[in-house]
């Protein structure tokens, strides 16, 4: 029970991809252009939750290895996800939750926690974010940021080196881990939600909602069925950098 009044369930979104993607840059931007980031964190409408915090205490043998570049970070047991799906369940039903924050250059999690106040919007990102179907099926939205590999590269080793990591571990560790992972558990999140588009799509016919709106179309001179192409060219477009698409998958079709 939060002291400040009752809310509205959040509308949660995920938002997945590669490493180095901008998955946080999508957030950012997102957040910018709503007039959200100059917003005090107690009145914000619209919240940022990275799957980062969430990655588990590390052992001193796994910190060793981490430090090394020997720890896959990539992989789906690197994170708590009892603790992830938990706090996901807590921000859905408006709670004030507290976040943990990691060190990626110390590999631990930090004493200090992030007070996450209710939202009306979380954005909730991450490379894994749509892996645990329990943790899927929370969003009501998904949003998948894909970018050239090779520019994700180039990222990933200039943010690893800035963190005080060589060259060659960098590029080891990518070949290693993230680069696999990505293949094993990432991408294929992208044909889950491709899958579910075409799923919505084929609901919204055998329920009559297409015939419907095809006649709405009709009856105002085809301008309806006009501004959603319009729209729809808008939506594949718009706030992405060039080789960056973001594939959305709505729970609903929008209106």
């Amino acid at each position: 029970q939060n002291d400040l009044g009752p809310r509205h369930h959040p509308f949660l979104i995920g938002v997945s991809g590669g490493t180095a993607s901008g998955k946080s840059t999508v957030c950012a931007k997102i957040m910018e252009l709503l007039g959200q980031n100059k917003v005090d964190h107690r009145q914000r409408k619209v919240a940022i939750i990275s799957q980062d915090s969430f990655y588990k205490v590390l052992t001193p043998e796994q910190k060793a290895k981490a430090l090394k570049g020997q720890y896959n970070f990539d992989h789906p047991e690197a994170f708590d996800n009892d603790l992830m799906c938990k706090t996901l369940k807590d921000i859905v039903e408006g709670k004030v939750v507290e976040v943990p924050t990691y060190d990626f250059v110390t590999h631990s999690r930090l004493k200090d926690k992030i007070t996450v106040y209710p939202a009306d919007v979380v954005l909730f990102e991450g490379i894994l974010v749509f892996y645990p179907q329990k943790v899927r099926d929370m969003f009501h939205m998904k949003l998948f940021v894909d970018t050239d590999s090779d520019v994700r590269l180039s990222r990933r080793v200039l943010r690893d080196m800035n963190r005080g990591r060589d060259l060659e571990q960098i590029l080891t560790q990518y070949t290693t881990f993230v680069k696999p992972a990505f293949e094993e558990f990432c991408l294929p999140t992208t044909w889950v939600i491709a899958i579910n588009l075409i799923v919505q799509h084929i609901q919204d016919i055998l329920n009559g909602d297409i015939c419907k709106w095809q006649r709405g179309a009709i009856n105002t001179n085809g301008q309806g069925f006009k501004r959603a192409i319009s729209e729809q060219g808008e939506l594949q477009s718009g706030v992405t950098n060039p080789g960056k698409r973001v594939l959305l998958e709505p729970s609903s079709r929008p209106h």
